[in-house]
């Protein structure tokens, strides 16, 4: 049995049925691909959550390839805005950023190298054995900003690449989270580098189609709108009850965001470790906004699209047209703390800023799309939020293990229990991957334990059943 139908879970159920295992996906929502999300504004298909990976992220590739999802390249030629303060300057590709003060500049660098060169001693599977685990967990990303940045630019593009990869402020996140992060992606060279590296690909017709085309496989085997409330283990196989079924299984695999698991109820209650992760693991708050246009104007203007400012409640944008349509679509991301301002106000205003936002990176005509969408993920139920978890301050600490250690025959999957690529599509691959050959193990084990060959006569294989269906809860 898995819980949930994004990309952790859809993985975790494929490799278990090519494995031969009788298995089942329960997902609350009426759809498949968790935070991954198509969209359809002006006649236009819009990525409404995930959409980027990148060359290393082998995973997410390797499987996009095997289901036949084709990926396109990002990169467009142009020059980036600044704007910082009263000033809005352009910058190229290979260009140095504009601040202000050109001293940033050197600040800038200097500061994201030093926290690459910290990352370089955080083992990535188990972050919470470094060497100086207690101290980088004890404080926020802020109190090391604060003791490497002087300069107010720098403060601001630290910010700025903070916001844009957790959805959140340095206040919000623990140090050694992120230097867990950047262990994870391999990359050293700096928290734009990581999500330049992250962004080089998007696949055709959205990244939900990895996910469409993984329940397909699974033959009708995915049951949507069916929240899960109880997981119950008391010796034999584990009960899960969810809105539409109740259905018995000997390993039950839960994909849910952290933040999520503590909102299904589990007899006998979790340990205090794995309890007390889904209240300290957060997730960020992000708007994506996006607005579709006739053409991507401002190409002609040479600009490709993104934007970084310290103004929102756009802060940060990019051209998100496809190259099988002719439209052209700007989008912006409101973040972190401006996600719970602006997601508190009434849509219209919150239009009407982003599109003064996108007029004034890239010009007058950017007021009138010919149709605009967003999506909160804050608003989302079975989401509560994006990108992905915050590892706040103590919680590798205190719960890290829990990521991924099971409980019983309870294991976890998700983004963020990868060791690599954490928070990310190929991070959700790896650790459905790895839920499955756990779940596998123990069964072999069972079998083995039997006197049983594990393919011929195991009941967890197809064929032989190894999951019940009993009566839906009334309760």
């Amino acid at each position: 049995m898995v819980v949930g139908a994004g990309l952790a879970g859809l993985t975790a159920a494929r490799e278990l049925d090519i494995a031969g295992a009788s298995v089942m996906v329960i997902e609350a929502q009426a759809r498949v691909g968790g935070r991954t999300m198509t969209g359809r504004v002006a006649g236009t298909t819009v990525e409404m959550g995930g959409q980027w990976i990148g060359p290393g992220q082998r995973r997410i590739i390797a499987l996009a390839n095997d289901l036949g999802v084709e990926t396109f390249p990002t990169h467009l030629p142009g020059r980036t805005v600044f704007c910082e303060g009263e000033s809005r300057s352009e910058y190229e590709e290979d260009g140095e950023t504009p601040f202000t003060d050109p001293a940033s500049l050197r600040e800038v660098q200097e500061v994201f190298r030093a926290l690459g060169e910290l990352a370089r001693d955080v083992p990535a599977d188990a972050p919470w054995t470094a060497k100086k685990a207690a101290e980088w967990d004890g404080q926020t990303l802020e109190t090391w900003k604060l003791g490497h940045a002087e300069n107010e630019g720098t403060r601001f593009y630290f910010d700025l690449a903070v916001e844009s990869l957790y959805a959140c402020e340095p206040r919000d996140v623990s140090l050694l989270g992120v230097l867990a992060d950047i262990a994870s992606s391999g990359s050293f060279e700096g928290l734009f580098e990581i999500e330049a590296s992250a962004e080089e690909y998007r696949f055709a017709g959205g990244a939900q189609e990895v996910s469409v085309r993984l329940a397909r496989e699974l033959e009708g085997r995915v049951v949507l709108g069916s929240p899960v409330r109880r997981v119950i283990q008391e010796g034999g196989p584990v009960l899960v009850e969810s809105a539409r079924a109740s259905v018995r299984a000997e390993a039950v695999v839960v994909t849910v965001p952290p933040a999520l698991r503590g909102r299904i109820e589990y007899v006998p209650a979790l340990p205090p470790m794995h309890d007390g992760l889904s209240q300290r693991m957060p997730m960020g708050a992000v708007i994506k906004c996006h607005a579709v246009y006739d053409a991507p104007f401002w190409r002609e203007a040479g600009l490709n699209g993104r934007a970084e400012s310290d103004t929102g409640p756009c802060k940060v944008t990019c051209d998100n047209s496809s190259p099988d349509s002719d439209a052209g679509v700007l989008t912006g991301f409101i973040l972190g703390s401006d996600a719970r301002e602006w997601g508190s106000r009434p849509a219209v205003e919150r239009r009407r800023a982003v599109l003064e936002c996108f007029a004034r990176y890239f010009g007058d005509e950017a007021l009138g799309p010919l149709g605009y969408g967003e999506t909160d993920w804050g608003a989302e139920v079975y989401s509560r939020g994006g990108y992905a978890g915050v590892p706040t301050p103590g919680l590798l600490l205190d719960h890290g293990p829990a990521l991924q250690e099971p409980v019983g025959r309870i294991y976890w999957a998700g983004a963020e229990t990868a060791s690599e690529w954490c928070g990310y599509m190929d991070g959700a691959v790896e650790s459905g991957e790895r839920a499955a050959r756990e779940v596998l193990s123990t069964l072999a084990g069972d079998q083995e334990g039997a006197g049983l060959s594990p393919r011929r006569h195991s009941r967890f294989f197809r064929g032989g059943g190894g999951l019940q269906v009993a009566e839906p809860d009334r309760g």
